[in-house]
């Protein structure tokens, strides 16, 4: 089913018994978060509901997304390359030249008329408004680790408008609570709310946001998902959940945010003042540390009556993000195709923390194709601040760290095969880079190499086992006293 809210989704998790209540009493300073952790390192935990929260009357969310099969779930599908199918076919829609044309893409039409969003007057995220009021610390932010700066939002919906366009934009940054009105938002240089931030700094004008916490899952995706450029983020979550969202005006600033969210915070982002944010314990496994970014300043809180506060944590992998990394390495497969046709699959291993290593399987036809794919590749939106690109022949299982690594140690002769790019962008995150923002990339070509790129010997062929053995040990296989 396709869920309108993040409380639909919590029911049919408990239905199905995907979902944990904690009952006891929990604190937001480190607890949780601990709590949380254990639980994803022990593998296939369910989500955590934490119902008793120490000073708060609102319950906590967490590990909401943590497994593959939490994320089927949410996202009401099994094979999630579907969604960049989806995305793909709109960019083949020819524009019709006659009658009968127009009749064949009607269907079309109507299917991406679907997809757009629904604007309505008030909604339950309207069910409680508070501006002087407003309070960020009436909210059960957590603390994750000892050397946090602060409490930090980790899984809030940041939403911009282009300041020319007028695209909107969802993006999840990490927030720094400073007091009761004040934030610091980690806007990393390389993220698209970032661009519209700059782009304003420019005239010294703020720029409005809004903050959402808590959706259904499609527009949490949506929000994580790095969408290519030009495309509204609203537009994109009615891709996935094949159904146009619901938005909302905010009061405070010209803004709209999904009607069904828990908790939305208004305000706006002022380039003029500066606070020093961090360190933070991230996904690399270690703290950031503390860097200049700019103040959001709240102007508004709107939510439920009863909301929840989605959250998650971070730290060294693997943790829910890895699996949030896996939907989406998977699902914009079909975009990456489209552009490097030669390649046939994709993945971003979990304990490389997404920009820290990706393998590639291609068909090889050519000599030099395997560093074609990688240039083309680094010059793919985020995909710029991949570290390490592993390029293997198609029948390489990529999801595979030990075929991958026979294909390396095989297949790959370093001098020959490696190849260094200095003065690149690199992840904010990275603690490796030896200056912010700034490294160098690594190719390995782990393919079949030909006379014309070096390899100069016989290729040896691989060994493989005949299919009369195969057959004769299948069928005496109980017979030598093993269960089948």
């Amino acid at each position: 089913m396709t869920f309108d809210s993040l409380s639909e989704y919590i029911d049919t998790l408990e239905s199905i018994g995907k979902l944990h209540r904690v009952k006891a009493e929990v604190d937001t300073n480190l607890e949780i978060a601990e709590v949380m952790r254990r639980m994803m390192y022990s593998g296939n935990s369910p989500a955590l509901l934490f119902e008793n929260v120490k000073g708060y009357d609102i319950p906590i969310l967490g590990n909401a997304f943590g497994t593959m099969d939490l994320l089927k779930i949410a996202l009401n599908m099994s094979d999630f390359k579907e969604i960049g199918k989806r995305v793909t076919d709109l960019t083949k829609l020819k524009i019709p030249s006659n009658l009968f044309d127009k009749l064949k893409v009607l269907p079309k039409l109507s299917e991406i008329g679907a997809y757009a969003p629904k604007y309505v007057d008030a909604g339950p995220v309207t069910e409680t408004i508070e501006t002087e009021k407003a309070n960020l610390n009436s909210l059960p932010i957590l603390k994750s680790f000892p050397n946090d700066a602060a409490k930090f939002i980790t899984f809030g919906l940041t939403i911009t408008k282009h300041p020319e366009t007028g695209i909107r934009n969802i993006g999840v940054y990490r927030i720094q609570i400073v007091n009761e009105k004040k934030a610091i938002m980690h806007w990393q240089t390389h993220k698209r709310g970032a661009q519209h931030y700059e782009i304003l700094k420019e005239h010294n004008k703020t720029i409005e946001t809004a903050i959402v916490i808590g959706i259904d899952p499609a527009t949490i995706f949506s929000g994580i998902a790095p969408v290519p450029e030009g495309m509204d983020k609203f537009f994109f979550s009615g891709i996935v959940r094949k159904k146009g969202l619901k938005l909302v005006k905010c009061k405070t600033v010209n803004l709209d945010v999904p009607a069904n969210s828990e908790i939305v915070l208004e305000g706006y982002v002022d380039p003029n003042e500066m606070r020093i944010e961090g360190p933070f314990g991230d996904h690399t496994g270690f703290y950031t540390p503390p860097e200049p970014y700019p103040t959001f300043n709240l102007t508004c809180i709107m939510r439920r009556k009863n909301p929840i506060y989605l959250t998650t944590v971070v730290g060294k992998p693997v943790l829910e993000d890895a699996y949030i990394g896996k939907v989406i390495e998977q699902s914009f497969l079909p975009l990456i195709q489209m552009f490097q046709p030669e390649v046939v699959d994709f993945s971003m291993p979990a304990s490389g923390w997404f920009q820290g290593m990706a393998i590639i399987s291609i068909k090889k036809r050519y000599p030099g194709q395997a560093k074609k794919v990688m240039m083309g590749l680094w010059g793919m939106g985020q995909l710029s601040l991949t570290k390490i690109f592993v390029v293997v022949d198609y029948e390489i299982n990529v999801h595979d760290i030990n075929e991958v690594i026979w294909a390396i140690t095989t297949k790959s002769d370093p001098k020959r095969d490696v190849i260094i790019i200095d003065n690149t962008p690199t992840d904010t995150l990275d603690p490796a880079s030896p200056i912010l923002n700034l490294g160098s990339k690594m190719g390995i070509d782990a393919t079949t190499k030909t006379a014309e790129e070096g390899f100069m010997r016989e290729i040896q062929k691989p060994v493989e086992v005949d299919n009369d053995t195969k057959n004769l040990v299948d069928k005496k296989w109980t017979n030598y006293g093993f269960s089948n």
